[in-house]
């Protein structure tokens, strides 16, 4: 310990022999105030350059070829734009097949609500009036050869075949009869339920295969910029797993996703103004708001260059979104400064 006492002593001394450690004369050696307190350190983290409504995957929802890509890199685009079309004759021949199948429908629901037409009603009678004529005949037939068959002048065989001839006439004219009553009868409530009901499911059939038409036109989920384009015209896209065709993000406001880690985690907070810097632009501060701060720890998703770098920490990941007018590339990798002194001045 007197050893460490006069180590100190020494180190004192010549600190004070080269002026380091001059007090002046004739004033107070007692505390000054804020003394022994350093002042507040920012947190700095790497971060990432990204839209504010960050990068969005255009994917299809069916599988399929493309007929066309729409975009190009660079280009604006709006939201429920068409950005690309996947070949569609199928899916074409579906729709006008349901809406043939919609009209067929339609057709036979007012057929049932009107009843037949006069000319059908006109057509039913005569067929009765036609079986009623050959039932006619044909018991003429049978009473004429009863008594020359009991006379001998007839065969059985011959008078059985008059005898049926009566008995498919009957049966014919009953037939046309129950025709006749069915055309000329109003249709029943339940006939009127199950024509609707035939209605309503052609109508679903021809919704769905609508739906399906429409997914073959991929739009845009947002308004924002096409910044890349992974597809072109005639290649193929899967949707499971989903295929990205074109990558678009929102660069009317930019943010900066950062990696807060865990031992700096208690320093941050949302509304703390911060600023990035890039060695693409050395010696300016781009300034910005944090405007989220994560709820759980996770693995590091950003790698810097340093070689020293620990990969096995934990971070929470919180995002900075940047005044307005700042023009970064997207991507690009940055170091933010949360909580500095002089941010925001």
């Amino acid at each position: 310990m007197n050893r460490k006492i006069a180590i100190a002593a020494v180190v004192l001394a010549l600190l004070a022999g080269a002026g380091l450690l001059a007090i002046p004369q004739g004033e107070a050696q007692g505390p000054v105030p804020g003394a022994g307190v350093p002042p507040r350190a920012p947190v700095v983290a790497p971060g990432r350059v990204e839209p504010a409504t960050e990068e969005r995957d255009v994917t299809a929802e069916l599988r399929g070829k493309l007929a066309e890509v729409l975009v190009d890199e660079g280009d604006t685009v709006r939201e429920g734009q068409i950005v690309a079309r996947l070949i569609d004759d199928e899916y074409r021949a579906r729709v006008v097949q349901a809406r043939a199948g919609v009209a067929l429908r339609e057709a036979e629901l007012e057929r049932t609500l009107n009843g037949a037409r006069g000319q059908e009603r006109r057509e039913a009678v005569a067929q009765v009036r036609e079986a009623a004529a050959q039932l006619e005949q044909a018991r003429a037939d049978l009473a004429r050869r009863e008594p020359l068959a009991r006379q001998g002048h007839v065969s059985s065989e011959a008078l059985d075949r008059a005898r049926n001839e009566v008995a498919a006439a009957e049966a014919r004219l009953r037939a046309r009869q129950e025709r006749a009553a069915l055309i000329d009868a109003r249709a029943r409530s339940e006939d009127i339920d199950a024509a609707r009901a035939q209605l309503a499911l052609a109508k679903g059939q021809l919704a769905e295969a609508e739906a399906f038409l429409e997914k073959t036109r991929v739009r845009s989920p947002i308004d924002g910029t096409v910044l890349h384009r992974f597809k072109r015209t005639g290649e193929g896209v899967s949707d499971q797993p989903p295929t990205p065709i074109v990558k678009v993000g929102d660069l009317s406001r930019l943010r900066v996703r950062v990696d807060v880690d865990e031992t700096d985690v208690g320093k941050v907070a949302l509304g703390m103004r911060a600023y990035v810097t890039a060695d693409a632009w050395p010696g300016r501060r781009f300034e910005g708001t944090v405007v989220r701060v994560g709820q759980r720890l996770g693995r590091k998703t950003l790698r810097t260059d340093d070689p020293t770098e620990r990969n096995d920490t934990k971070v929470l990941e919180t995002l900075i979104e940047l005044d307005s007018g700042i023009v970064l590339p997207v991507g690009l990798r940055v170091d933010a400064f949360l909580g500095a002194p002089g941010a925001g001045s």
